[in-house]
């Protein structure tokens, strides 16, 4: 059976992580490894699952002497310390999600199938009171999507090993820098696309996606997740993360447009009119940052 490490990022987690952990433990045809980083929980997650999980070599609990604030961060040290050298792929968990028990595996035999160094699905979020709804992210990637938005929840992704380490030396690099990016799904996929790695993005979801008051990055659905992405927007926020990850990955010089997302003035916005078809997957995007860069709000 192939080797998967999977990296989970806990926080105050007791809640829901058990039923997140069984269904990775519970994976048809392949091994896991779960490497569980804590970021100083204060209910005591990591008791929580020794005294759970006391058994099962399957859990490596990581050293928690540091508190990272957020889920970035902790991926960040995740993919820096984890030795991926055992291991043919590697995946990325948040604590509070259900797998379907064929994610890993359909997710290999598509890598293989497709021929690519990484996967990331749609999902099937979910509310308490039974509300679902699916979270498309499959869109045919386009030119520079990668340094606009992620390749969807980084709780879909796998990637070889190869692709792994490689990650791992641009990090430990660039390690101040990197931990600049407030999203490490977005970072991971912009690095591997400007590097020339192959990545798939699956329509069929590959895991129901739990949505709670807590969630750091949910589905954005519902009047008061518009608003707060709308300050994003409003606050430039999305565009200083683009800048971020241009600057990190060196190509500012790659792209004739780097320079007009570099500088913000309403007349490069208006230039970059030109590209904004390259800019986002899904149609309704690039109509809404067209409109943003008319507007000189993006």
């Amino acid at each position: 059976m192939k080797k998967v490490a999977v990296l989970l990022a806990s926080y105050n987690g007791t809640q829901y992580i058990k039923e997140q952990i069984d269904s990775i433990l519970n994976q048809k045809e392949v091994s896991v490894t779960i490497f569980i980083s804590d970021d100083l929980s204060i209910d005591n997650t990591i008791e929580y699952l020794q005294n759970t999980y006391k058994d099962d070599k399957r859990l490596i609990y990581l050293e928690s002497n540091q508190k990272f604030g957020g889920a970035a961060k902790n991926f960040f040290r995740l993919m820096r310390d984890v030795d991926f050298s055992n291991f043919e792929y590697i995946s990325l968990a948040d604590q509070d999600d259900i797998w379907y028990e064929d994610k890993l595996l359909r997710a290999i035999k598509t890598m293989k199938r497709k021929q690519v160094d990484a996967y990331s699905s749609n999902v099937l979020a979910f509310w308490e009171d039974g509300k679902e709804m699916i979270i498309n992210k499959a869109q045919s990637q386009t030119k520079y999507d990668y340094l606009f938005e992620a390749a969807g929840p980084g709780c879909t992704y796998l990637f070889s090993q190869r692709l792994a380490d490689d990650i791992k030396k641009f990090m430990l690099k660039e390690w101040e820098e990197v931990n600049q990016v407030e999203l490490h799904d977005w970072l991971i996929y912009a690095y591997s696309r400007a590097n020339n790695y192959k990545w798939y993005i699956d329509e069929t979801p590959s895991m129901k996606y739990r949505q709670h008051l807590s969630n750091q990055v949910g589905a954005n659905d519902g009047i008061s997740a518009k608003i707060k992405r709308l300050k994003l927007v409003f606050s430039s926020w999305y565009r200083d993360e683009t800048k971020k990850i241009i600057l990190l990955l060196n190509i500012e010089n790659k792209y004739s447009f780097s320079k007009y997302i570099l500088k913000k003035s309403y007349l490069n916005n208006l230039i970059l009119l030109k590209y904004v078809l390259n800019f986002r997957r899904r149609i309704k995007e690039k109509v809404f940052l067209s409109l943003l860069l008319l507007l000189g709000v993006y």
